[in-house]
């Protein structure tokens, strides 16, 4: 299993790595990294069905320590979507801190 890594910066809010993000989700659907681009479309492009979809969800959910509504779903499309709810969702949760 990848280990994923969240960062604070200099202003005390998470950063997330895209990179370390994208190597996960590859892992998560048997791919090499740079298949996963930032714009492949996860069902369209990379052959994504429903149930790695939702071993995407789950595995982003434990390994980030975030919980996602099921109406934010709609966004884990591609890594850029997938990669900016899981921004927000890690700043949301660094700002309650």
């Amino acid at each position: 299993m990848t280990e994923t890594t969240v960062s604070n910066d200099t202003t005390g809010t998470h950063v997330l790595d895209k990179e370390e993000l994208r190597v996960l989700v590859a892992e998560i659907l048997d791919l090499d990294a740079a298949e996963v681009t930032d714009e492949a479309h996860f069902v369209d492009d990379l052959d994504v069905d429903s149930l790695m979809a939702l071993e995407i969800t789950v595995r982003l959910e434990r390994e980030y320590a975030v919980k996602m509504a099921e109406s934010e779903l709609v966004a884990i499309t591609s890594l850029q979507g997938t990669y900016e709810l899981l921004d927000s969702k890690l700043r949301e949760k660094g700002a309650a801190a």
